[in-house]
């Protein structure tokens, strides 16, 4: 293989040292030598099954690949920028390796499907391992959830306190979004999941090659069916990269919340020492620089969202050298959010929540005023004007410097005459928050049954 590449004897002169530096990716595509070599094994010995080259020459090729692959993860192979990518790199020595066999391995296939074939690969692979740290970060909520299920604290609207809930729902609101993270992350795996080999440049080839076989052997679920297709889109890494986007927001919401609990102003929680950072003046303080790290990241990761639909955007088909653009987003994108699932979890199972401080604000702001108009409507009394009722015990309640539960009965009937002493019940908060007791609901029996129904989705069962 000469220094050229993959560009041959149509040339006689090299590429300038700028163009060699713009045109190599293999420091950023290397990391798909155990999906390039998984390909060109499976290549090979398809060609040998089918007789395009021989038996032994694909076993002799298959073997040369493993060596290859172990040289270069031990560092004692070095990768040549002047060989352009990972699959040249591989290539050139293989042949060095077993010499004239390895210049077969090539036969009936192109770059431009076997790099379509390698990120696919790599893809898959990708959307497995993140979403088994989406799992195990869903078990730390689902942990959280369950120690302090009999705790209390303002729900919100609008950064308002709105509603008491239990904060095992809090944390339950979390294992949601991440279990849908999980089923779209899944949904761009499937969709991954046909294989590109034998699509060649564009046009296919004219080897009888078994593309099934080649397909199963690599553990995708079929083949492509459209050769340009196949070699000129990037879509299942596009919709991959959407769905770790996503993901990211989600863990960037739970970032921010962090941020607001540990506050002084919140005080609702302390955050483990190993996820926060001091100042290098002020030595009081204790920030948590992590969270605001995961929630930063946001931005870097829907970035290489829209990267990767603008470089697809305007190209015609079939293959365009602009598609070397979409690895790095989509390899990075992948780093970015791995990272942030393995700090999450640390920071949720860090996470002290301060019991009395969010009990304390369950009890100010007037938080069980929605039992007021709901108790009125159980005694006939229409919606709207219950509503009315309750809007006005709260002014009331604000200019007499009184929580609702403080007023008297007296004060309740003057308002409606409906009001009875069981009113004061309705107000607990505690049987406030029971008393909503539907499926989603934040009520303590719907929340184990919750937590029990995720754990057992989690473990399989």
């Amino acid at each position: 293989m000469t220094s050229q590449g993959a560009r041959g004897r149509r040339f006689e002169g090299e590429l300038t040292p700028e163009a060699v530096d713009l045109n190599a990716s293999v420091d950023f595509d290397k990391r798909l030598l155990p999906e390039d070599v998984a390909g060109s094994i499976a290549h090979a010995r398809m060609l040998g099954r089918q007789g395009i080259i021989s038996a032994e020459d694909a076993e002799r090729i298959a073997s040369g690949l493993e060596e290859v692959k172990r040289r270069f993860e031990r560092g004692e192979l070095s990768w040549d920028p002047a060989l352009e990518d990972v699959h040249m790199n591989v290539e050139a020595r293989l042949t060095e390796s077993i010499g004239d066999a390895g210049s077969r391995l090539h036969t009936g296939r192109s770059r431009n499907d076997q790099i379509s074939t390698d990120l696919r690969l790599y893809s898959r692979n990708s959307a497995e391992k993140l979403s088994a740290l989406i799992g195990d970060l869903r078990r730390a909520l689902l942990d959280r959830a369950e120690r302090y299920v009999d705790a209390f604290m303002p729900g919100y609207t609008h950064l308002q306190r709105a509603q008491p809930i239990r904060v095992g729902h809090h944390f339950l609101a979390y294992d949601a979004m991440l279990r849908r993270d999980q089923g779209r992350l899944a949904d761009a795996a499937r969709r991954a999941g046909e294989c590109p080999l034998g699509a060649g440049a564009l046009a296919a080839t004219t080897y009888p090659i078994d593309r099934e076989g080649v397909a199963a052997d690599l553990g995708f679920e079929g083949v492509t069916r459209n050769s340009l297709d196949a070699a000129g889109d990037r879509d299942f890494a596009v919709e991959l990269v959407a769905a770790i986007a996503l993901c990211q927001t989600h863990l960037s919401r739970l970032g921010e919340e962090i941020v607001l609990w540990v506050s002084q102003e919140f005080s609702f929680a302390t955050l483990g020492e190993g996820y926060c950072s001091g100042s290098s003046i002020m030595p009081q303080k204790v920030n948590p620089d992590v969270a605001e790290l995961i929630r930063g990241k946001t931005g870097r990761v829907t970035g290489h969202w829209v990267s990767l639909m603008t470089v697809l955007k305007g190209l015609p088909l079939a293959y365009n050298k602009d598609l070397q653009e979409t690895q790095e987003p989509l390899f990075d994108a992948v780093d970015t959010l791995k990272t942030s699932l393995l700090v999450a979890r640390g920071m949720v199972e860090s996470l002290e929540m301060n019991t009395e401080r969010l009990r304390r604000a369950v009890g100010e702001g007037y938080l069980v005023a929605t039992e007021l108009a709901d108790y009125l409507v159980t005694k006939g009394r229409p919606f709207r004007r219950a509503h009315d009722a309750a809007g006005a015990l709260v002014r009331r309640a604000q200019a007499e410097g009184l929580e609702l539960e403080e007023l008297s009965l007296e004060a309740l009937r003057a308002e409606d005459s409906a009001f009875g002493e069981d009113i004061y019940e309705w107000l607990d908060v505690a049987n406030a928050v029971d008393r909503r007791d539907v499926v989603g609901g934040p009520a303590r029996a719907r929340i184990l049954a919750e937590i029990e129904r995720s754990r057992r989705e989690l473990n399989g069962s």
